[in-house]
């Protein structure tokens, strides 16, 4: 089956998902179980959209989102991928930064905005290292257990035909690692979202989809929620499909490492 096919294949089955998603959504809304006001019907979700598409406020708070959610992963990218990979290649690296890690990681990152703003006021700041912090763990861990996980047998064979290390590290190691690695990603892409709506809920910043959506809830502003959650979850899907999965297809799909649905 050709790459266009797969594409199309996958594009039918994501369709069918958000379809049958939202029909069921509109039935329940239409049912008269919950009020109008607070289960506003589908058309309404989207003139909502369409609105703060059209006057580009919709576009203002998720670029803000956005920008917070992509320098706060930049941040952990940069910091926590090598830190994992040196874990899983150095003993007493591993021995000094796992059980820190262990012990950090079950603190919520949304336990940290209240520390944040005393230590560093309200503002971009926080949001940052509040993301910083939630996507650094995935990261970290996932990466950690894909070197670790890498065959030996690679390493020997490799070694036998005379692979320096510099050769064994680029060559074999990051691609046989590759799998976590892109997993840790889209772990912490997600977790990193959580961990920005979360903070910009908290921390009152005037700018943000998390801000959008707090503020909304006030006046029992459903529809416009519901449309921020919209955009949320199109910018997740457009990462997942050609971020992430353009990543996948061309790293470990190509050197058949994994297989995509079919």
């Amino acid at each position: 089956m050709t790459a266009a096919a797969d594409r199309a294949r996958s594009a039918y089955r994501a369709g069918l998902t958000l379809l049958v998603a939202a029909a069921l959504y509109e039935a329940i809304a239409r049912s008269g179980t919950f009020p109008a006001a607070l289960l506003p019907t589908l058309p309404k979700i989207a003139s909502t959209f369409a609105a703060e598409l059209l006057d580009g406020t919709l576009l203002e708070h998720a670029f803000y989102t956005l920008y917070r959610v992509l320098f706060g992963l930049a941040l952990a990218v940069t910091v926590a991928l090598p830190l994992g990979i040196l874990m899983g290649r150095i003993r007493a690296v591993e021995s000094f930064f796992l059980p820190l890690a262990s012990a950090l990681m079950p603190i919520p990152s949304l336990a940290w905005v209240p520390v944040f703003i005393l230590w560093f006021g309200l503002g971009n700041m926080v949001a940052i290292l509040i993301v910083f912090y939630a996507a650094s763990f995935p990261l970290l861990l996932n990466a950690w257990s894909g070197v670790r996980a890498v065959n030996p047998l690679w390493l020997r064979a490799a070694g036998a035909m005379g692979a320096q290390e510099h050769a064994l590290f680029w060559k074999v190691i990051i691609p046989g690692a590759s799998p976590f690695i892109i997993a840790g990603l889209r772990q912490a892409f997600l977790r990193a979202w959580i961990a920005v709506v979360g903070a910009e809920m908290l921390a009152a910043s005037d700018w943000g989809l998390g801000w959008v959506i707090f503020d909304a809830k006030e006046f029992l502003n459903a529809d416009v929620m519901l449309a921020s959650l919209a955009m949320i979850g199109l910018i997740g899907f457009v990462f997942e499909r050609l971020v992430f999965g353009s990543i996948e297809h061309a790293t470990v799909v190509r050197w058949g490492m994994v297989q995509t649905a079919r």
